[in-house]
């Protein structure tokens, strides 16, 4: 994809990688536009970053993605690039999980923002973006789609299935001349699954950076650090990088 004069819509974008990825886009003469769950971390990117145009939006809700779709090719009719980024990941013991309402409500609500939205929202804007020039979809995934962690079982399980919808996309899409990218994160210090958890992980801007230089090169799939590395290993070295980060559940 082009890294300028871009329309471009970043689900999630106003925090965390979504923002940093926002502030890019903007430094390159793009157009941005970002949407998010939270009016007032909404008006404190805005702030941040001037220029920046937003929606208050849950994408988690099928009828909030249909209705940012209808906006955003509305008052953005330029679009030409979508980012699925918008993600949450909770710490679950399935075990002690009761499977009532809450429990499942809970449950569901992280596979419709991490999984249910991108599809819906691919589909919702894919014939529109086919008509554009430069047109592409950017899934954000995680290096956890291949070496899953068992203590964050459903985000784990959304973002492999991100991957795969991703590699059959980019397929179904080619006609159009539609790019599909995938960026795979490894841990990164933001606020993904509440303040402070993440604080063990890589730079915010560093990953952002490094993004950029993927995209650059005109890579599909973009990964780094230890995402990198896990998103090309064999079977036989996924098992053993697996077993490794959930060792503690054995002892």
């Amino acid at each position: 994809m082009n890294l300028t004069h871009n329309t471009i819509l970043i689900t999630g974008g106003t925090n965390g990688i979504g923002l940093a990825l926002a502030e890019r886009f903007l430094k390159r003469q793009n157009t941005v536009i970002v949407c998010g769950r939270r009016d007032t971390v909404l008006e404190a990117a805005r702030k941040k970053l001037p220029g920046l145009h937003g929606l208050i939006c849950d994408v988690g809700q099928a009828e909030e993605r249909q209705r940012l779709a209808e906006w955003i090719v509305r008052e953005f009719p330029a679009l030409n690039v979508l980012v699925n980024n918008a993600g949450i990941q909770r710490k679950i013991d399935l075990t002690a999980a009761s499977g009532g309402g809450g429990a499942w409500e809970m449950l569901r609500d992280e596979i419709a923002i991490n999984f249910d939205a991108p599809i819906h929202l691919s589909m919702l804007l894919a014939n529109h973006l086919s008509g554009q020039r430069g047109a592409a979809i950017v899934n954000v995934s995680s290096g956890l789609a291949f070496t899953p962690m068992a203590a964050a079982p459903i985000y784990c399980a959304t973002k492999a299935g991100l991957h795969s919808f991703s590699v059959s996309l980019r397929y179904q899409l080619a006609r159009q001349a539609i790019e599909v990218i995938e960026i795979m994160p490894p841990a990164v210090n933001t606020d993904l699954g509440g303040s402070g958890q993440h604080t063990f992980g890589v730079p915010v801007d560093d990953f952002a950076d490094a993004v950029f230089a993927g995209l650059a090169k005109k890579e599909q799939e973009i990964g780094y650090g230890s995402a990198a590395q896990v998103m090309r290993l064999s079977r036989d070295e996924i098992d053993r990088v697996t077993q490794r980060i959930n060792q503690h559940f054995h002892t």
